[in-house]
């Protein structure tokens, strides 16, 4: 409920985190060359990461190649992450771009990474209007940080 009930952010949130070296307290779980990874504070499941590029723009086609790159590699390494922690049985990957496509932060390009069980739909969703999570933003974030975490010198300029 901190979450839900919280304002509506001005700005881009995710420049915003970005700009703040506040990591563990925004859920940055990795900072590549071009791209980072951050847990979606609404997450679909536990382990819902999202993966985005530095560079503030709604442009997938016009995404340097570089940025793609490092983009689609945080992806991979999420993935690894996620199958070495959760053991998920499959995975929703993907972007909605534009608003109308359901993209909560429309002019900041971001893939969702959504670690998917057998029977991780229940009634809660459906009837309630509500999904239930087993563990808190903060837990997953311990959980998976290890696994993405990378030394300020292996990082590519």
């Amino acid at each position: 409920m901190q979450y839900v009930g919280a304002a509506d952010p001005t700005g881009c949130v995710l420049c915003d985190k970005l700009a703040e070296d506040r990591d563990a307290a925004n859920l940055i779980l990795h900072r590549g060359a071009r791209a980072f990874a951050i847990l979606n504070l609404y997450p679909y499941n536990s382990g819902h990461v999202m993966v985005a590029p530095y560079l503030h723009t709604a442009d997938m086609a016009a995404l340097p190649s570089d940025v793609s790159a490092d983009l689609w590699g945080i992806a991979q390494r999420t993935v690894a992450a996620l199958t070495a922690e959760y053991r998920p049985h499959g995975y929703n990957v993907g972007m909605n771009l534009g608003r109308v496509s359901g993209a909560g932060i429309p002019d900041h390009l971001h893939l969702h990474i959504v670690p998917r069980w057998n029977g991780d739909t229940n009634f809660m969703p459906i009837l309630g209007n509500t999904k239930v999570l087993p563990e808190a933003l903060d837990q997953t974030y311990e959980r998976l940080r290890p696994y993405l975490q990378v030394a300020d010198h292996d990082r590519q300029t």
